[in-house]
């Protein structure tokens, strides 16, 4: 994909720029909104950005922050505060940088999409080829649209309950480019309308896209996958395990079955898996999160890490298990603490060799794999056992775990064994990648923090390596960004934010 380099898009939207002189006249490097879908060239290049926009919402802090704050990692001694209030809790603010980016993130970018889609609406194609291209760029834009509420309802509002989602506050549905605007908080049943609602837009715009391995274009496995997610969370056992089994069924995408494959696909981007990755190059780089985990010094040739990943995180993956050599590094060049200690390091994000220059330091940077096929498979397997079918949740259960080097689970494995059994994959599968936080929130499940891999390396006390928190604790649900509450009078805080 190419950066789209005819308009400009600054600050929270296009805005009409007049000239004192003469009020038709716009700056020669500015266009303003009206005039920039005017052909469905225009389209593509708003396709182009939205495209752009996703990959920056992405990685980095989207994915830190809630696993940060979750129960696989340690604060190291020389962790500098990083993250430290989202890692703590018992100071954690809604005006936290790490709250308010992510929110801001997320709404920015659908001022754009809520622009494209409104824009989209004038554009008159010159032909049937043209009629089909504009109509997969609509597609695209509520496809995005179903995505970012996706995730602002899971970090913002309640675990949906379909008892209380009702009356449960989620965020704002802003669906039109109206920066006057002063939206009241929608419920959570609301919220996930309108995300099965630009679903269905997008499956109906985009069913003649066809999905491939490694895609770097919004297609219709895209929308399947993120369907299946999305009724995952909604405890919509039927619909989440019929998606998901569309995929996985459609045999595009083939699991890694050796070690060196499974770390060439995080290592160095291998695509088989992945269903859908925005498109990176050198010069198009990724948010990444390496640094947090490494910390490598090229030039004093160690590492100092700002968190560690505890020994129970360590202890999940057997030593058969191909995915243990590409997640972690154990190395004796970690300095902590003023001296060298031999410890392991979350290594899922080492960066790939390709996106930095020959002979570089490594930047950390990967290509977002935001759908893969193993969770694919992992929400068959959950979806399939809620729904009374604990021989399709198995069987898709081993299909994963066979692919990973580990041994199918016997027809024995029932019941709450069975249940624990696709919780500890996904939890495995998953390490690293953004995941955990939600689903102790979607699973009803507190933690306490344990296992470190060395005390004298790390922050202690109840904050840090000891930290309890319990499943109904107020700030699984994060609170809304505090600029936006005073801004916005019609904006109802979260509990105890």
């Amino acid at each position: 994909m190419k950066k789209m380099k005819k308009y400009i898009l600054m600050g929270i939207a296009i805005t009409s720029l007049l000239s004192s002189c003469d009020l038709d006249l716009y700056p020669y490097n500015v266009i303003e909104s009206s005039q920039s879908f005017k052909t469905v060239s225009d389209a593509k290049n708003w396709a182009n950005r939205l495209h752009s926009d996703l990959r920056g919402r992405v990685y980095g802090h989207y994915i830190l922050s809630p696993d940060i704050q979750a129960d696989q990692l340690n604060a190291t001694s020389d962790y500098g505060n990083n993250y430290g209030s989202v890692h703590r809790w018992t100071d954690l603010t809604s005006d936290n940088y790490q709250i308010r980016d992510n929110w801001q993130g997320y709404y920015s970018a659908l001022i754009n999409v809520n622009t494209a889609i409104e824009g989209f609406a004038t554009i008159s194609p010159a032909n049937a080829n043209e009629e089909k291209e504009l109509k997969e760029y609509v597609g695209m834009a509520h496809l995005v649209r179903a995505y970012y509420y996706f995730l602002l309802n899971a970090r913002y509002a309640n675990a949906y309950n379909e008892s209380t989602a009702s009356s449960d506050l989620s965020v704002p549905l802003v669906l039109t480019p109206d920066i006057n605007a002063l939206p009241a908080r929608n419920t959570v049943k609301e919220v996930y309308e309108q995300i099965l609602s630009d679903l269905d837009v997008a499956r109906t715009n985009l069913a003649t896209k066809a999905g491939a391995a490694n895609a770097s274009t919004l297609n219709i496995d895209v929308v399947t996958a993120l369907e299946a997610r999305v009724k995952l969370y909604m405890k919509d056992w039927a619909g989440a395990k019929t998606a998901a089994e569309t995929l996985i069924n459609s045999n595009k995408y083939v699991l890694y079955n050796t070690a060196a494959d499974v770390k060439k696909m995080w290592h160095e981007d291998a695509p088989n898996e992945v269903i859908f990755a925005p498109f990176v190059s050198i010069n198009e780089l990724p948010n990444t999160q390496g640094g947090t985990y490494l910390g490598w010094n090229n030039g004093s040739r160690h590492y100092v890490p700002y968190y560690l990943p505890s020994q129970w995180v360590i202890d999940m993956f057997d030593d058969n298990d191909f995915r243990k050599d590409a997640y972690f590094l154990t190395s004796d060049s970690v300095l902590l603490s003023g001296s060298y200690h031999t410890l392991t390091m979350v290594n899922k994000y080492p960066g790939n060799p390709r996106l930095r220059a020959a002979n570089a330091a490594t930047n950390y940077a990967h290509s977002p794999k935001i759908f893969r096929i193993a969770e694919t498979i992992l929400i068959a397997a959950e979806a399939s056992y809620h729904a009374n079918n604990p021989d399709a949740a198995r069987n898709h259960l081993n299909k994963l775990r066979e692919a990973r080097g580990l041994p199918a689970l016997a027809n024995t494995v029932t019941g709450n064994s069975l249940l624990n059994e696709i919780k500890n994959e996904r939890f495995r599968e998953l390490a690293f990648e953004g995941y955990r936080f939600d689903d102790l929130k979607r699973w009803g499940e507190g933690f306490t923090r344990r296992d470190p891999q060395n005390v004298n390396v790390i922050q202690r006390g109840n904050d840090f390596d000891t930290k309890t928190v319990s499943a109904n604790h107020s700030k699984f649900t994060w609170g809304i960004p505090d600029r936006d509450v005073t801004a916005n009078p019609n904006i109802v805080q979260n509990k105890d934010w």
